[in-house]
């Protein structure tokens, strides 16, 4: 168990430094090749911070543990809005002033609800897993074209700021060592995570929700925190929309095409309800209905986000750990 316990923690640890490495080295990297600041923003820095879920979550479901990777994905998601910005927000109101953070709310909004007619019939088939790849590759092309059309966009003046100055040989090589970290560091954290789960009786589906997922949002807590503290509100939400959008299409599908993923009824009327209820209720916050012309969620709504991630994890620690 104490192995199981080490392994996690060092596997977390390298996971978030080479997360962190491998997103630095993509996005200065890409900007040397003169991708539009926006671009990296939507794709490069989406994919880097969904690069943990989606090394973890190819892993356990290769190794026959699809519930790690489901949970890992939506437990990420919850997290990712509940606790991440819910933090954020408190310590600063976040303001929404991009355009394109506007139109990707009612997007993730679509994703969120495809998903959950996918786990409907309580399996995620491989044709179900191709269906949200697909997705994926309409979102990237979308996310392409917004950032060659809006390149004046807020989201793209903070990313200019943000991209390091770096030589390219340099950030080609964190880029390479960053990723080779990610497989390893994954592969120490599922290790870990499974034996966790069995010595104790809990699912890997429990796990994934909890441990793994708030591990491999890590990056994303420290982004967020970061941006804020530079004013930059529109980067810290862009960091929670793009992975949430990469999770629930690029990571569950990836994990739906290695294996098939059995998905217990709990997973639609528990995790995705939440996971849901959550979107619904950024999409409001942020849109910007209040009329005062842009989103912002303030202290108050991210003390009530922070109180539903304290309230859902400790409803799944009460009800599915054994003697709890």
């Amino acid at each position: 168990m104490l192995m199981a316990i080490g392994a996690i923690i060092a596997g977390l640890i390298l996971l978030v430094w080479s997360a962190d490495k491998f997103v630095e080295g993509s996005a200065t990297t890409a900007s040397h090749f003169g991708t539009p600041p926006l671009l990296i923003g939507m794709v490069v820095v989406g994919f880097g911070t969904s690069a943990p879920e989606m090394a973890v979550s190819a892993l356990a479901a290769s190794q026959g543990n699809p519930g790690l990777a489901l949970g890992n994905a939506y437990g990420s998601n919850i997290t990712n809005i509940a606790l991440i910005l819910g933090i954020t927000a408190l310590l600063a109101p976040i303001a929404v002033h991009s355009q394109v953070m506007r139109k990707e709310l009612p997007i993730l909004i679509l994703v969120t609800a495809f998903a959950g007619w996918q786990l409907w019939d309580g399996d995620l088939s491989r044709m179900d897993a191709i269906g949200l790849m697909l997705a994926f590759v309409v979102l990237i092309g979308w996310s392409i074209y917004q950032g060659l059309r809006q390149p004046d966009d807020a989201l793209a003046t903070e990313m200019t700021e943000e991209v390091n100055a770096m030589p390219v040989r340099k950030a080609i090589l964190w880029l390479v060592v960053g990723l080779l970290l990610l497989i390893i560091s994954s592969r120490i954290l599922v290790w870990g995570a499974v034996d966790l789960a069995t010595t104790f009786g809990i699912s890997d589906l429990v796990i994934g929700l909890t441990v793994v997922a708030v591990g491999t949002s890590l990056p994303e807590l420290a982004s967020a925190l970061a941006a804020v503290r530079k004013n930059e509100h529109d980067l810290a939400l862009g960091n929670v929309l793009g992975s949430n959008l990469f999770n629930t299409l690029a990571v569950v599908g990836i994990a739906g095409a290695i294996t098939p993923v059995p998905a217990e009824p709990a997973v639609f009327y528990r995790d995705w309800v939440v996971m849901t209820v959550l979107t619904v209720a950024l999409f409001l916050m942020g849109y910007g209905f209040r009329g005062v012309g842009t989103g912002r969620i303030n202290r108050i709504e991210g003390g009530i986000l922070l109180a539903i991630y304290l309230g859902y994890t400790g409803y799944l620690v009460s009800t599915l750990v054994p003697g709890g």
